[in-house]
């Protein structure tokens, strides 16, 4: 049997890949081996997104849980980021959240939170794997009083906007905002706190009815906000996914703010602080070009990793960093969570368009992209991927062609059926030339 936890948790099709019989397992085996049972009632917090699996997976895994001993406190829908931040704030064990972030409804996910807030290691993960391979009965069932009971925490959310509120030390009024919540996690908390802020807001994907996440919204689907945006007169955009642990956005003028802009625009201003320790900050290898040439402009220092927040994450902890992220808008501010935080992410963004009193438009010219062209090749045979002769050939054609102008990335998914082919070159019909060539022999080679 392979792997069950990917990049970021398990992750599969709601009902076939993620059954209620893994999710009953994965709350067992989870329960035995991030709690202590010798005298001590666990205590595990389970946020969720949105999605209609949501509830099923939430009773089976929160079952699984109480028949280990475990109590269980029901956060209801709440982003990824929130649970990450409450299971510190609590006192709790463990926190885990059921959803599928960005990927489209049908499919769900189960990522595990230790009691520090930060997600499991491997060998942990891998611990849990086993437990689950012999079908859990290495671990101890209990009976009668020592069943653990459920309880549903209704401050959840409340909280975590309260804690949201006091990491940005600007008034954000005057400011004209569009949101994008992506029919998730983030509607509810979006909608108490950048009012709250006196930002005047208004708000778009906001479907609470377990279809409509991240269904052509969300920071994976930019463009219908790009248009409100601009017809709408709003000073910028801001994007959600599902359960919220990301942020793009978008400018006036409708031109959209990756990941590697947001991060480029906040690591200068920490610098300017005198925040940003050991100047530097930590991406993948999937950031521009462009990004790369302004930072080392700028005298900061980029170490890069390998795709994945857990990735960006032990690094920035080995380094001493204090940002880092991915152009998919993944951003980790060590000074306020202990992982993505879309939410942290978006005040940090507008606290320096309000501070500034620029335009996003002149604040994300800061540094020129790369013509970058990604392209997702569905396969299910992903796993060969390193083995295919043929396409490292076609990859070394094309470095060839870019002689030293340019970059190829070709890697698997780490959460869907899918090879990512990515090129950057300097201009766009090159670009897209060397990406076609090679998506060709992946569609070919790996069906």
């Amino acid at each position: 049997m392979g792997k069950l936890f990917g990049t970021d948790g398990v992750r599969g099709v709601a009902g076939k890949d993620l059954t209620c019989e893994l999710a009953l397992q994965i709350g067992r085996a989870t329960a035995a081996e991030l709690t202590s049972l010798d005298g001590h009632r666990p205590r595990i917090l389970i946020g969720k997104d949105t999605r209609v699996s949501g509830d099923m997976l939430e009773c089976t895994l929160a079952a699984g849980l109480c028949s280990v001993g475990a109590d269980v406190d029901l956060l209801g829908v709440i982003p990824t980021p929130g649970v990450a931040y409450l299971v510190r704030k609590y006192g709790a064990d463990a926190g885990i959240v059921i959803s599928a972030s960005h990927n489209p409804m049908e499919f769900n996910g189960i990522k595990i939170f230790k009691g520090d807030g930060y997600k499991l290691p491997d060998e942990v993960e891998n611990r849990i794997e086993a437990h689950i391979f012999k079908n859990c009965e290495d671990i101890k069932i209990y009976d009668g009083a020592e069943i653990g009971r459920v309880h549903r925490l209704d401050t959840a959310v409340d909280d975590y906007v309260d804690a949201l509120e006091q990491h940005i030390d600007a008034d954000l009024s005057g400011l004209n905002v569009l949101f994008d919540c992506a029919n998730g996690a983030s509607a509810k908390v979006a909608q108490k706190l950048f009012p709250r802020l006196g930002c005047q807001c208004s708000f778009t994907g906001t479907l609470d009815d377990g279809v409509s996440v991240n269904d052509g919204c969300g920071s994976t689907h930019l463009d219908r906000l790009e248009k409100k945006v601009v017809e709408g007169g709003f000073d910028c955009g801001i994007a959600f996914d599902g359960d919220a642990d990301r942020c793009l956005g978008c400018d006036e003028k409708g031109h959209e703010m990756d990941g590697d802009k947001i991060i480029a625009l906040l690591a200068m201003t920490m610098k300017e602080k005198g925040r940003l320790d050991g100047d530097t900050a930590v991406v993948t290898v999937m950031s521009n070009l462009g990004f790369i040439k302004y930072m080392e402009s700028r005298g900061i220092h980029t170490e890069k990793t390998a795709v994945g927040d857990r990735y960006v994450l032990e690094r920035m902890l080995a380094d001493g960093a204090v940002i880092g992220g991915e152009q998919s808008g993944h951003i980790i501010f060590l000074e306020h969570n202990t992982t993505g935080d879309g939410l942290v992410t978006a005040l940090q963004l507008l606290a320096v368009l309000k501070r500034t009193g620029r335009t996003l438009t002149d604040l994300a010219g800061i540094m020129k992209k790369y013509p970058q062209v990604l392209v997702n090749v569905h396969s299910d045979n992903k796993a060969g991927l390193d083995d295919c002769q043929p396409i490292w050939d076609a990859v070394a054609a094309a470095e060839k062609e870019l002689d030293g102008r340019g970059r190829i990335l070709v890697r698997p998914s780490g959460t869907e059926p899918l090879v990512r082919v990515m090129a950057e070159a300097e201009t766009h019909e090159l670009t897209q030339r060397v990406v076609d060539d090679i998506v060709e022999v992946v569609k070919r080679e790996l069906p």
